[in-house]
């Protein structure tokens, strides 16, 4: 194990999704966090707690996550990098506070290890259902940005991606991580911090007296400026202008609303990211995101061993949805399958991409443990019949 002066570790390890995600964070320059221990997440803000002191940053065991969900916004405002950690049941609770830092426009990133629900559920077993709440559970009309890694070095490279994504277009980003990805132990490799790119939060170069908080750049997103720095800032959740005072009046809430919708959906193809294999040519694509991708990877293994052509496309950020890719790749295959572990979340969002032109399959799962691979395969092979397409059984090959 190696350390930089800074105290950010470099060098292979083995470690666990959690902890990596938690090197991740310090290595993009992540110095507060505000957490409350919620099963699998943990570990994340367990290692955090002790990793924080020796890069000059400060970790907060707050109350609930109702506190850690606006402590962070506050923080952020002081300057600092910042994020919060939690499960499903806490997510509920940080509802509200992530539609404030929307409307507020606060750069964090907020993690969700996911894990059996609804309620209380299956504290420490894996699930992929807080998709839509993820993407909805806030109200009004907003666009997100989420990521979804399926293995501890992806913890690592996305959550430096993640800040990343929250200080370019100053919004909350989410992790979407499982409880399988969080507990696994991989090989992890962490480069020296010259080799990684961050990006800095964009600070106004504007006075005090020509500085509004809420006045958009060329790519929609306003400037920051720190508080305490002599720059008048009124940070609300109320419809606001471009000074942050309240306006409370139809034009200003068009304006508003749409620009916040606008820099994520005009700038979509800066964020939005899916790894394709084997699609050029395939009949029927799965499409899949986290961990649910390591298993469909070997059900594609097993179809093309029967003589199938099928490709793969996993989804690395779910929202904003890759609908134009999704669009793009239902015309050339004759079905999609996707198999995820809830019991049907982000296969709505393939549908409604697909528009008809090729069959969609879902493969649920209500959670607990992961898919097995040759259920996944059955559904390829049921594809497969109802295409019209042929393939040749183990004992037809041999």
């Amino acid at each position: 194990m190696k350390a930089s002066p800074e105290g950010v570790l470099t060098g292979v390890h083995f470690m666990d999704g959690d902890h990596a995600a938690c090197e991740g964070a310090i290595a993009a320059g992540c110095r507060f966090v505000a957490g409350y221990p919620i099963t699998p997440s943990t570990e994340v803000v367990e290692r955090f707690s002790v990793r924080i002191p020796t890069v000059g940053g400060m970790f907060i065991q707050m109350e609930d996550e109702i506190a850690s969900s606006i402590a962070i916004q506050g923080a952020a405002w002081g300057g600092a990098k910042v994020m919060t950690v939690t499960s499903g049941p806490g997510l509920s609770l940080m509802m509200e506070h992530i539609g404030l830092a929307v409307m507020a426009e606060v750069p964090c990133v907020i993690v969700d290890v996911q894990r059996g629900g609804p309620s209380t559920g299956l504290p420490t077993l894996p699930a992929q259902a807080d998709m839509m709440q993820v993407k909805w559970g806030s109200h009004g009309d907003y666009q997100i940005i989420a990521l979804s890694p399926n293995s501890p070095q992806e913890c690592f490279d996305l959550m430096i991606r993640a800040f990343n994504l929250s200080e370019t277009w100053r919004c909350p980003v989410f992790m979407m991580m499982d409880e399988v990805v969080g507990h696994m132990v991989e090989r992890v490799e962490i480069p020296p911090a010259d080799q990684i790119e961050i990006v800095p939060r964009r600070w106004t170069t504007k006075k005090p007296s020509e500085y509004r908080a809420y006045e958009p750049g060329s790519d929609l997103v306003p400037d920051m400026a720190k508080a305490g720095d002599g720059y008048k800032l009124h940070i609300t959740g109320l419809t606001h202008d471009e000074r942050g005072y309240p306006a409370m009046n139809v034009p200003a809430q068009n304006r508003l609303v749409r620009r916040l919708s606008d820099k994520i959906l005009k700038n979509r193809d800066k964020i939005v990211d899916v790894r394709e294999d084997g699609c050029e040519d395939a009949d029927i694509i799965v499409v899949s995101y986290g961990i649910t991708s390591r298993v469909a990877g070997a059900a594609v293994e097993m179809a093309r061993g029967l003589g199938l052509k099928v490709g793969s496309a996993r989804m690395v950020v779910c929202w904003p949805f890759p609908d134009v890719e999704i669009a793009r790749l239902s015309r050339k295959a004759k079905a999609i399958v996707v198999p995820e572990l809830n019991l049907g979340q982000m296969v709505g969002e393939v549908e409604r991409a697909a528009c008809g032109d090729a069959r969609v399959y879902l493969v649920d799962h209500a959670g607990g443990s992961v898919h097995e691979p040759e259920r996944i395969l059955e559904t390829i092979l049921q594809a497969a019949r109802d295409a019209g397409l042929g393939f040749k059984t183990e004992a037809e090959r041999s």
